[in-house]
């Protein structure tokens, strides 16, 4: 059975959650607690797998009651999220306390998707509970360096007008178009990688992180303030430029399109039918056929295998994947699905993913 605790001020909200939760026989909400210090006191009590844990709430709020969770007894921790640019905002910095996921507000409302909703809260609780948690530093990384010029000693008697040209040029960028795949425990990993990817980064870096279109602009706007890289969220129409960073907007698919003298980011609702808007299939494959064997892929952290079919379709034009190591992730489905199909060329934990991702560039 796995062990789940409710802490919402909410009365309507704990019971909807515990109701939703308890329609699995492998789940048991073994209690709900109405503040942050109440919950504490509930997971020395109850010790639970799972917590799900609300954001606004009386005597102690939820980032404080995380802090103490991550502290003292780390667990894996669903926020409960309004998806509003404030729910945005503390969420994403729950979510760089440790918290590995959230969960809708909207969950309270009755609902046409009421099923799904259901259907996505217990598979979330069941990929979560049994994996160990790893606190996250806060300390930003130091930057990794690219490659120096190698230079060759000139033979005796050359000519000091033909030295110069026996110096070696910097490695020769082979891929330059990165794009990013990454769902569950994603936010934490992709700050990791571009809080340590230098200012003269030699490529453009494309992300379909799955999130609802109110998280993606904050989210955009959180790795900008700790990257030395620019970080936007991507519009239509954007040009490509090597050192920026483009996020696809939630609730839209994100495209590249090669054009005469540039490479251009397209976003639309198309297609409508994708599991995951954004969706990593959509864009890594768009990647494969815009820049082909200049694309290298890098599938994160996150469940089911969204990103698989893009990557096939890139690896197919010469392009090159990374995967992230099943001990470093929240959730081993998005990377497993590619390392399953032997489409990896790497296997990387998250704190060697940026350095691996400079490595790879000149490969």
């Amino acid at each position: 059975m796995i062990k789940v605790l409710v802490v919402d001020d909410s009365a309507f909200m704990r019971k909807a959650i515990a109701t939703m939760l308890e329609k699995d026989p492998q789940i048991q909400v073994v209690g709900s607690a109405k503040n942050g210090q109440e919950g504490l006191e509930m997971i020395k009590q109850f010790n639970p797998d799972v917590v799900t844990l609300d954001i606004e709430m009386p005597i102690m709020d939820g980032l404080t009651a995380l802090r103490h969770i991550m502290m003292e007894s780390p667990r894996p921790v669903l926020m409960v999220s309004s998806l509003t640019t404030e729910g945005a905002e503390s969420t994403l910095k729950a979510m760089e306390l440790g918290a590995v996921d959230f969960i809708p507000k909207q969950l309270s409302k009755v609902s046409l998707d009421i099923v799904k909703i259901e259907s996505n809260l217990i598979e979330k609780v069941k990929a979560i509970a049994t994996r160990k948690i790893r606190p996250l530093s806060l300390t930003r990384p130091v930057p990794i360096s690219l490659p120096r010029p190698v230079y060759q000693r000139p033979a005796a008697g050359t000519p000091l007008s033909d030295r110069a040209s026996l110096s070696a040029p910097r490695a020769r960028v082979t891929h330059d178009v990165v794009a990013i795949g990454v769902s569950t425990g994603g936010p934490p990993a992709v700050q990791k990688i571009l809080s340590a990817l230098p200012k003269e980064f030699p490529a453009s870096i494309v992300i379909a992180q799955h999130m609802p279109a109110a998280f993606t602009g904050p989210f955009a706007a959180r790795l900008d303030g700790v990257s030395q890289l620019t970080v936007k969220e991507a519009e239509n129409g954007d040009r490509l430029r090597a050192g920026h960073v483009y996020v696809a907007p939630g609730g839209k698919h994100m495209r590249l399109e090669q054009k005469i003298t540039h490479v251009e980011i397209v976003i639309t609702p198309e297609p409508a039918a994708a599991l995951y808007k954004p969706s990593a299939d959509v864009l890594v494959g768009s990647v494969a056929n815009a820049v082909g064997k200049r694309g290298l892929s890098v599938i994160l952290t996150g469940m089911g295998a969204d990103g698989m079919l893009g990557v096939r379709d890139l690896k197919a034009k010469g392009g090159m994947a990374l995967a992230q190591s099943d001990a470093s992730c929240v959730v081993y489905g998005m990377p497993k699905a590619i390392v399953d199909e032997g489409l990896a060329d790497k296997v990387v934990d998250i704190d060697d993913m940026a350095a691996s991702i400079v490595e790879y560039l000149y490969k």
